[in-house]
């Protein structure tokens, strides 16, 4: 049988189908290129921003704020116990001068946190514009959000940068907000029900990707320096015109031709272009099956979508796996990489900090190859217990290292396998299972309210953990560790079992009431006995 179905994918592997997808994602790659892009030229950018604003250094320490090796301590992330690096203001200072500090943070959180909140605001119009105009034609208009957005940070030197940059970040985020609803929505749409889920990891490795790419171009012999970093900034769009004119080669998502549309001859020449050679009478039969499920509980708003019993398990499962993977805590343990390899000698933790990049990027390859195999459920789980245990280990390295110098390696290791772990289950599934749980009436309004928790879960991450950080010391990972333990119980008893599911014996799992997420793991096995 397994023989069987890898023949059926390799069919189904077209080089359409490779177009379609590798466009789709560069959303993704844009997504994760503006994640990282912000932090390298930290250092660069708010010696701009002191300039245009005025702001004078108030003594020697703060003009010499970066390290002998160039790197730019974060606020918060001195060796705990030490004294606070927070900027004193001479006695004789004016109260302006004392201020001047709290003004050049306030404009560095707002050009970071903008990104979260532009993407925030569009996410809730994903299901809007993705029915309005079309899965393809959607991810072309939007790309005009990302090419104004990078031009505004890449001609940031030529007005108020400061303003210019955090205009730029909030109309990239609008972008990417709707860009990470439109995407998955249009991947899981074209992709055959054998490579759904190996298709759908891809999101996430262009998110790594993109990670990996800004903080290489970042160094300061790159792109990362007083000269080059507007373009640093702007980079990205030139993937967005990549993308603009590659969508015009893919076609339209079948099931949105056939379903929203009832264009029965335009889907099964779309489904031609995507499937080759192949009949596609048995998915034209699918999706009679759910346009007619689609018809008779009609369109499914967001209100309705937490109202009605019938989609409750689900929209639970959906917004768990968001939550989960932002609240995981894989964006504290990039905050302290850097800190942590230099408190272990490392004589240039940048590069190791890229290193973290590279294997982050190298098992988002492998979960390609392994969520199709092992299933989505099982990695999910496998994943999260494995960042538990990272997380304990990290807590037990920071808090010894002031008593032990050869725990710092014990922390090094365990931020590896925090990645490892990670790039496993719960970084990549939560992309594209949501798409997966729900049919085509509320599946436009579950990814927007799916979307919109992810980036809400990003913002407060990124505002609240920095306060934290500060509270707890080296006892922060204890927090991670807690709440990865309570979405590990309820992945394990909530989370259904997606893999080589069709959308209706999907759905078909959450209508029935009280019914446990292994009893996925004997309908499978009643469905193969059935086949055989």
């Amino acid at each position: 049988m397994d023989k069987k179905s890898k023949m059926q994918a390799e069919k189904h592997l077209t080089g359409t189908l490779v177009l379609s997808v590798f466009t789709a994602v560069l959303g993704f790659f844009q997504y994760g290129y503006s994640l990282g892009v912000i932090n390298a030229p930290q250092k660069v950018i708010e010696a701009h921003y002191r300039r245009v604003l005025g702001i004078v250094p108030l003594d020697r320490h703060a003009t010499d704020a970066a390290g002998e090796d160039g790197t730019v301590p974060i606020p918060g992330t001195e060796p705990w116990g030490t004294t606070e690096g927070t900027l004193a203001s001479p006695a004789d200072a004016s109260e302006d001068l004392a201020a001047s500090p709290h003004v050049l943070t306030m404009y560095w959180s707002l050009s970071v946190s903008m990104f979260a909140v532009g993407g925030m605001v569009s996410s809730f119009t994903v299901g809007w514009i993705g029915d309005r105009l079309g899965r393809v034609k959607a991810m072309l208009v939007v790309n005009v959000l990302s090419i104004t957005g990078n031009l505004l940070m890449g001609l940031a030197k030529f007005g108020p940068s400061h303003m210019l940059i955090i205009a730029g970040r909030a109309v990239t985020g609008l972008y990417c907000g709707l860009s990470s609803g439109l995407v998955p929505m249009y991947v899981s749409e074209v992709s055959p029900t054998a490579l759904r889920g190996a298709l759908g990891t891809l999101h996430q490795l262009a998110i790594v990707t993109g990670i990996l790419i800004s903080q290489v171009l970042g160094l300061d012999f790159l792109l990362g320096n007083d000269e080059m970093w507007p373009l640093l900034l702007g980079l990205s769009g030139v993937a967005a015109l990549l993308q603009f004119f590659l969508l015009l080669l893919c076609p339209e998502s079948p099931r949105y031709l056939y379903i929203k549309l009832g264009k029965v001859e335009e889907a099964k020449k779309s489904l031609k272009r995507l499937r080759g050679n192949c009949d596609p009478m048995k998915e034209i039969a699918e999706m009679e099956k759910e346009k007619q499920e689609a018809t008779s509980e009609k369109k499914v708003s967001i209100r309705q979508l937490f109202t009605s019993s019938k989609y409750r398990q689900a929209v639970i499962v959906a917004l768990m796996v968001q939550i989960s993977q932002q609240f995981s805590g894989i964006n504290a343990i990039f905050y302290y990489s850097t800190n942590i390899f230099e408190r272990a000698g490392v004589d240039q933790p940048v590069y190791a900090t890229i290193g973290v990049g590279v294997v982050n990027t190298v098992f988002t390859v492998i979960s390609v190859f392994l969520v199709e195999k092992a299933g989505r459920r099982s990695l999910f789980l496998a994943g999260l217990m494995g960042m538990l245990i990272s997380a304990m280990a990290m807590t037990v390295g920071l808090v010894l290292l002031s008593q032990f110098t050869w725990m710092s390696y014990v922390s090094m290791v365990a931020i590896f396998l925090f990645v490892i772990f990670f790039e496993v289950g719960p970084g990549p599934i939560p992309w594209f299972i949501v798409a997966e749980l729900f049919s085509q009436g509320p599946r436009p309004a579950a990814i927007a309210v799916a979307g919109f928790c992810n980036w809400a879960c990003n913002f407060i991450v990124g505002m609240c953990f920095q306060y934290i950080a500060d509270l707890c010391g080296p006892y922060v990972f204890v927090i991670f560790a807690a709440l990865l333990l309570v979405f590990f119980l309820f992945a394990y008893f909530k989370v259904p079992e997606t893999k080589g599911k069709s959308f209706e014996e999907i759905a078909a799992v959450f209508r029935r009431k009280k019914f446990p997420a292994k009893a996925m793991i004997e309908l499978e096995d009643l469905r193969g006995s059935e086949e055989a």
